[in-house]
């Protein structure tokens, strides 16, 4: 018996992690996976457990038996393996609900986590007390026994952790992950009932396995989001992925779906936002022509709105390396977007890593890895600009896309005023109608009326293409004074999250709602 309950106090230790991790997934469709989602996921489920180790070893005293212990384990399995089917009313409810109350992201979030998760996570917290109160015959051997369980509920939470992320999640979905898990933890309830208990107990939630079967069929092929206009979404080890359709565009949204990150239409390439102004940051420099701009990189692929853009302005000898962590997304900016460019090398991985790994020196540097709430600290650093630097040609340029909230630049400061430890001249530009602005730090000193000369010229040049007039009159009409110097944002000290988590906070309880791209 023993041997049979440290598994099933591993078994439980993984699928409570497995659940934890899922629900990232799960909640961060519709609210995001910014800290302050995950903060609510993690906080709840901790007091669930909390509730959990106190009811199981209250229950473990008034019926010591493994009866009771494998019935409260296939309940707490059978609600898990629910959890993602019942979501979608829930989570439709805290989104809306909250919504309409201007304090979406913490409080839907936090509600969504609240009704789904009390029930399973509760009861998969009452095993392992449960667990050391069947296993202790000796007093003098409790520490050892209970430590030895506690051990191998932790191992089993170790796997928990990666099982879901790594390997399950992108290769089945959420919803067959949860399922998973939990008809898996509910043979081990079952089988322990027939083994310590009886069949008779067994068969009595025989029933358990067969309703979540049933559930799982009838609910096959359900998009885990019904957008307007979705025609394709799928799961990755790092983002939900949806695709959609709106008036002859199609647009790449990321996980809550806040922000379209890319966008395509076969008969134009001008889209008013962020991705055309990447290519005009030469241009600050004096007497630039199209032919100097020979090699770009961008940080935060996506699927490649920005490298189509480019190419059409420079040419197809423009060479352009592109750097996105997710492949899922390459593939789908293959499907959907056009992303299949002669000139453009694909690679997978960490931005700051690869660019800092790459043997070639651009003209411009894109980065477009930030939108409040989602930015990585580590591209944001001295530390990272001056692996940009030196990645730079002599004359080149690198641009930010970054996201505010209005009345609040505080982001923009920083990283303009991080940016200028490396960069002798920065511009600021806000993008009409978004909630965006872009950065642009040129490597020697440059100055806005060389910016407009070649403009003027270029307007004159036939072989200019339209799309890099319109986004350099756009760039030049909306370029700001100057940026608030702050602090430095360093590797060592980057207070992104705090920064950022205010400045959504602030937004919501104004009435905002979301950040456009």
């Amino acid at each position: 018996m023993k041997h049979y309950l440290l598994f099933t106090v591993f078994a439980s230790g993984m699928t409570t992690l497995a659940a934890e991790l899922a629900a990232g997934r799960l909640i961060g469709n519709v609210f995001g996976t910014s800290n302050l989602v995950w903060a609510s996921i993690i906080g709840l489920i901790l007091i669930y457990l909390t509730f959990g180790y106190f009811l199981g070893g209250k229950w473990a005293d008034e019926n010591p038996t493994p009866q009771a212990m494998y019935r409260i384990l296939a309940w707490g399995a059978f609600t898990v393996g629910l959890v993602p089917y019942a979501a979608g009313p829930v989570l439709k409810f805290a989104a809306t609900g909250f919504e309409a109350l201007e304090v979406g992201i913490m409080a839907g979030s936090f509600v969504a986590v609240l009704i789904l998760f009390i029930a399973p996570i509760t009861l998969l917290g009452t095993v392992s007390p449960f667990a050391i109160r069947l296993s202790v015959d000796a007093t003098e051997k409790s520490g050892q026994i209970s430590g030895r369980i506690y051990a191998i509920s932790t191992l089993g939470s170790f796997i928990g952790t990666f099982l879901p992320t790594l390997v399950m999640i992108p290769t089945i979905g959420t919803k067959l992950t949860f399922f998973s898990f939990g008809i898996f933890l509910l043979t081990v309830a079952l089988v322990g009932l027939a083994r310590f208990a009886s069949w008779r107990e067994m068969f009595k939630l025989v029933w358990m396995p067969i309703a979540l079967i049933a559930v799982a069929i009838l609910s096959a092929g359900q998009s885990l989001k019904s957008s307007s206009g979705q025609v394709y979404e799928t799961e990755s080890a790092y983002n939900y992925i949806q695709v959609t359709q709106q008036g002859g565009y199609t647009l790449l949204k990321l996980n809550d779906g806040q922000g379209v990150h890319s966008i395509y239409h076969p008969d134009t390439l001008n889209y008013g936002g962020p991705w055309e102004q990447f290519s005009v940051g030469p241009f600050f420099y004096a007497n630039r022509k199209l032919e100097d701009v020979k090699r770009m990189a961008i940080v935060g692929l996506a699927a490649g709105t920005a490298a189509r853009q480019a190419t059409a302005i420079y040419g197809g000898e423009l060479a352009i390396d592109g750097f996105e962590i997710d492949d899922q997304i390459v593939k789908v900016g293959r499907e959907y977007f056009g992303m299949n460019l002669p000139n453009l090398a694909v690679h997978i991985g960490d931005g700051r890593l690869n660019l800092e790994r790459s043997p070639y020196k651009y003209d411009i540097i894109a980065v477009d890895a930030y939108r409040p709430p989602y930015i990585p600290p580590h591209m944001t650093t001295r530390e990272f600009f001056e692996i940009a630097a030196a990645r730079l040609v002599d004359d080149g340029v690198l641009t930010l896309n970054v996201g505010s909230t209005p009345g609040d630049r505080r982001l923009i400061d920083g990283l303009a005023t991080t940016m200028a430890t490396q960069f002798p001249t920065i511009y600021v530009m806000d993008i009409p109608g978004t909630l965006n602005s872009m950065i642009f730090a040129t490597k020697q000193p440059t100055t806005r009326d060389d910016f407009i000369r070649n403009l003027v010229a270029l307007y004159n040049d036939p072989n200019a293409h339209p799309l890099l007039v319109n986004a350099m009159s756009a760039t030049y009409a909306n370029l700001k004074d100057g940026y608030k110097t702050t602090s430095v944002f360093t590797d060592d000290l980057a207070p992104i999250e705090w920064i950022v988590n205010d400045m959504v906070v602030s937004f919501v309880l104004q009435g905002g709602l979301e950040f456009l791209q």
